[in-house]
């Protein structure tokens, strides 16, 4: 059984089993801790990724949340005024989609893989992943689907955690990240190692620079980035060429 140090650089099976065990298990108090952890500012994060999308271009279309969690970000896009369309919430670890199933009446859950999407080319008007794609087995493969089910000319807008780069915020951040969040993390949701592996998986995930080359390597273009609440996360995005 791999460690929450060594998960996040394993790839296949191995951090697949872990991810989806780990979600599944603190399923019921995801929403909360994510609310708690983040002093609220997750939801400011969130309304900022979907101002990102350009949905407005699409109002009627239809758009993938992926690995979407308990939906919130669906939620949010969904219940932007204006927004005429579907929303397709897609996460392999089903627990999660039932906790949020109730956020949005446009918004559908779907089971799935990130690495093996099951809808056509060409579907999406647009693609949305909040705190997902560093939990991927493999991410440039979790990429190409993307890019795959996009139409051209669709926006991927990506909102992951990332590493302040500024003193003394980088300090005080690491200390809450490494030594306060996973504490409360554990007696919150009553899993042993969920939140080891959080602040884990965020110190390998690439710099929102670096992201941003996989993303043009990918088959995205006008690829871009920003840095939100001193750098504690960060939005990536890109259009499919």
């Amino acid at each position: 059984m791999p460690t929450p140090a060594s998960v996040p650089s394993l790839g296949g099976e191995e951090k697949r089993s872990y991810v989806r065990s780990m979600f599944t298990a603190i399923a019921p108090r995801y929403d909360l801790l994510n609310h708690v952890l983040s002093l609220n500012i997750d939801r400011r994060w969130r309304r900022c990724a979907v101002s990102r999308l350009g949905w407005e271009t699409a109002p009627r279309g239809t758009y993938l949340d992926l690995c979407a969690g308990t939906l919130d970000l669906a939620a949010v896009l969904a219940s932007r005024p204006g927004f005429d369309g579907r929303v397709v919430g897609a996460d392999f670890v089903v627990p999660m989609l039932r906790h949020g199933t109730r956020k949005a009446h446009q918004v559908r859950p779907v089971g799935a893989d990130a690495l093996g999407l099951p809808f056509a080319a060409g579907t999406f008007d647009g693609c949305l992943v909040g705190f997902g794609v560093r939990n991927l087995a493999d991410v440039d493969v979790g990429l190409a689907e993307i890019a795959r089910v996009l139409k051209p000319g669709a926006r991927l807008v990506v909102l992951e955690f990332a590493t302040p780069t500024i003193w003394p915020i980088r300090p005080l951040y690491r200390f809450y990240f490494q030594r306060v969040l996973p504490g409360i993390g554990r007696l919150v949701s009553k899993h042993r190692t969920a939140y080891t592996y959080l602040p884990n998986s965020v110190d390998r995930f690439p710099t929102p620079e670096a992201f941003g080359r996989r993303l043009g390597a990918a088959g995205f273009d006008a690829v871009g980035s920003t840095r939100l609440t001193l750098g504690v996360a960060a939005l990536c995005w890109g259009t499919r060429g």
